[in-house]
């Protein structure tokens, strides 16, 4: 298994994160993980496949999947497609549930429509960003809040999933540690130390609760980090690689080809054109 953390930041404007998906030219994985955040994808042209836990499913024009929070995902698009992300930070409920440590959401109901159609109303309200517009996107928001809360929401939770939530919640605070310094050395024994573990009992939590090893964790932050250094930037690859924490452009390549196909090379010769900005993918 190959789970990581993922840190979600909202719109310097905005309480909440919403944006364009950047697998939008295909051939784009995005690998298990996970973050607090709940998260909803929207596809409004094409299809991707979408992986939560064991189950599968295929989106569509106008169908969407809701993520929990600590809930282990992944993403695969082979074909171009249109898709919007809105992340809304788990904090933003515990503000107004006291007792949302434990917060679950189902995936369907039938106020899907209604859902659909204020995603797509914050996102043209904030491509124009008319006199007001944070207003009225605002006001979509806590209605696609109020959605959530009384439509889509699981009461009952069971002690398992409870058990998974807090497992990965603590790892996440190492994790989000680790995205924020990946260009550094952040050997096993360093983190360790800064989070009062040993390095046993630290490599024992990454394989138990997130499936995976400390090593390959680090390295899918690094290779994710080079992806977009190539795609927004001009730097060759073997600068790329030194930034992003790689000892040299072979590791970087390698790791590079085993996640997208192809050379970091070919990668960008094919879809550098038409990738959107880093700076440019949020609406």
């Amino acid at each position: 298994m190959d789970f990581r953390h993922e840190l979600v930041l909202p719109n310097e404007d905005l309480p909440f994160r919403l944006f364009v998906f950047e697998g939008q030219n295909g051939n784009y994985k995005v690998t298990k993980h996970w973050h607090r955040s709940i998260e909803i994808f929207l596809v409004l042209d094409g299809w991707i496949d979408f992986y939560i836990n064991a189950q599968s499913r295929r989106l569509g024009p106008g169908q969407f999947v809701l993520v929990n929070s600590n809930e282990v995902h992944s993403v695969d698009c082979p074909k171009p497609n249109f898709t919007l992300v809105l992340q809304i930070p788990r904090g933003l409920f515990e503000s107004y549930l006291p007792d949302a440590d434990h917060l679950l959401f189902c995936r369907s109901c039938r106020s899907d429509e209604r859902l659909v159609q204020l995603i797509q109303q914050m996102q043209e309200t904030y491509t124009h960003r008319t006199d007001g517009y944070l207003f009225r996107i605002l006001r979509d928001f806590y209605e696609l809040m109020y959605l959530l809360v009384t439509d889509y929401r699981i009461l009952e939770v069971d002690e398992e999933r409870k058990q998974q939530h807090k497992n990965l919640d603590r790892l996440s605070k190492i994790t989000s540690y680790m995205q924020v310094n990946y260009r550094e050395k952040l050997s096993l024994e360093g983190v360790a130390h800064i989070f009062g573990y040993s390095p046993a009992y630290l490599s024992k939590m990454f394989q138990k609760y997130a499936g995976i090893n400390y090593k390959a964790y680090l390295l899918e932050l690094r290779t994710e980090a080079g992806y977009r250094l190539l795609m927004n930037t001009e730097l060759p690859s073997g600068q790329i690689a030194l930034e992003c924490g790689f000892p040299d452009s072979r590791s970087f390549a390698a790791s590079f080809r085993r996640r997208y196909g192809l050379t970091p090379a070919e990668y960008r010769k094919m879809f550098g054109d038409s990738i959107l900005q880093v700076d440019k993918k949020v609406l």
